[in-house]
């Protein structure tokens, strides 16, 4: 598995994980706020790729100097694999190369579920930020 900058060529075969591993409505949700960081800053997208598929993605966003985790999605069947601990990681360090003065995570009724990743990654409720509308890329 190898984590990497997102790429113009991946808008495809992300687009397609994001389908498949996020539920219709956080799928809906997430689209246009991905587009948006993608006209930005696609720097803060990363991908992880198993023989040369996509089986998962981050998307991070920089918010008044503070690094947010926005969205993860992993491919169903590439789970528990330590894939999401590794998007993770590789955008840690975008955020700490960029100096940023703190690391959140944006949590909302969609991605709740990897609320345990960050925990376990070392992340506080005091890092949990429970409302994505406030962000920029969400609009």
């Amino acid at each position: 598995m190898h984590v990497r900058s997102f790429q113009l060529s991946d808008v495809t075969p992300v687009t397609e994980l994001l389908q498949n591993a996020l539920s219709e409505e956080c799928f809906e949700s997430t689209m246009e706020p991905f587009s948006r960081q993608l006209s930005w800053d696609s720097d803060l997208i990363v991908v992880a790729e198993e023989d040369g598929e996509i089986v998962g993605a981050l998307i991070g966003t920089i918010e008044k100097n503070h690094g947010c985790y926005f969205r993860i999605a992993i491919h169903p069947e590439y789970r528990r694999r330590g894939i999401g601990r590794s998007l993770v990681s590789a955008m840690e360090n975008r955020f700490q190369a960029r100096k940023v003065s703190g690391i959140f995570v944006a949590v909302d009724e969609h991605n709740s579920f990897a609320l345990p990743l960050y925990e376990a990654m070392g992340y506080n409720e005091n890092q949990i930020f429970k409302s994505v509308r406030k962000l920029s890329i969400v609009g």
